[in-house]
This record gives C-alpha cells, structure tokens and sequence, in this order.
C-alpha cells in the first residue's frame, strides 16, 4: 500500500504574540519651593520658626521635606502640633505653640506634704508645658508615695486653660490606703519549719 499523503487542515497556527511594550511612567514633576509662610505663632517670630528647619526658598518639595521639618519642629518641644502643607510651590508650616505654665497647683495631698512634693516636680512656673515633662513628674510623684508604702496612689495631671496661651497645671492625688502585709508564704524549706523561718 502506498502511504497517503497527509492533507493540510487549512487552519494557520496563530502568530506569536508581540511583547509588550514597556511605557516609563512619566516622572512627577519637581516642585520648588517659592514661598514658606508660618501659621499660628503667638509668642515666637516666623524667623525664628523656620530657623528651626532646614526648609529654603529654591529647593525641591517633596514628602521627606515635608517629614524632617515635623520632626525638627516636634524635636525642640515647644510645639503641641504642626502641620505642614503646600500648594503649587507655596508651603504652610501651620503651627500650635504649647503652652506656658503659669503656675503648678496640687490638691489631694494629705499624707505627703507640699514641700516633700514640691522638689520632685520639675516643671515650673514660665517654663514651656509639654506632656512628656508632666509624666515625668507623675512618675516621681508616685514614687515618692510608693517610698512611703502607698502603692495604690494615683497623680493625674490636667490643665486649666487661661488667656495668652498659659496653663495652671493641677496634678489631682489620689493616695489611696497604706499597703500593708497580708500574709507571707514560704516555699521549698525542706530543714526549717515555716515558724522557725517565720521567727527571724
């Protein structure tokens, strides 16, 4: 038998499909910085805001601009919030000022006298209020009552506001009951009775 001939299907394989092409993306473009204006100062100068940052007139805006002047702001302590925004080249540095103390007040003191809390506390009176510096001086307040078997005492701080951007800081006390032994366990005596060990 002769071999058959094998017949075309008339189907065309498809072509290979041409790679895609890779389109840049178009690059952002470059803001300059044409103007910076400083928003909310009440005790301090715009100058002497922005010689805190290292943000000029001619140089490029970005994000990371934007981040280091938060940082070098909130950095210094003397400001409660900071915002910074910009429109076609022109930045807003918005400002809160943290307040000043006007005095420091405290109430519910009892066992501890004022002049035994008064040194432990480091904010003062024209001195620029931030809440890190009252924690710390929550912390050593307790402590001081803890020196004294107190355990359960509580400072809160809070803020009475007044005009001209000043505060009146109150740390409110709660002493709570004098911490007292209620029992003692000992454990893993094996040659001394609990009484002996109880006895020394």
């Amino acid at each position: 038998a002769k071999p058959v001939a094998a017949k075309a299907s008339g189907i065309t394989p498809p072509a290979a499909k041409p790679a895609p092409v890779e389109v840049p993306a178009a690059a952002a473009p470059v803001v300059i910085i044409q103007s910076i204006t400083v928003e909310g100062a009440q005790r301090l100068e715009a100058d002497t805001v922005l010689s805190y940052v290292g943000m000029r007139v001619g140089q490029p805006y970005s994000g990371a601009v934007a981040d280091q002047v938060l940082k070098d702001l909130y950095s210094t302590e003397l400001f409660a919030d900071v915002q910074v925004r910009h429109d076609a080249g022109k930045v807003v540095i918005a400002i809160t000022e943290n307040p000043v103390i006007n005095r420091i007040v405290l109430e519910g003191n009892k066992r501890l006298k004022e002049d035994k809390i008064r040194p432990e506390i480091k904010l003062a009176p024209r001195q620029i209020f931030t809440k890190s510096k009252a924690r710390a001086d929550v912390g050593r307040i307790i402590e001081l009552y803890r020196r004294q078997g107190r355990f359960a005492a509580t400072v809160e701080p809070k803020l009475v506001n007044l005009d001209q951007n000043r505060v009146d800081v109150v740390f409110e006390i709660t002493e709570g009951a004098k911490s007292k032994v209620q029992q003692i366990n000992i454990i893993g005596n094996t040659k001394f009775s609990d009484g002996d060990l109880r006895s020394e």
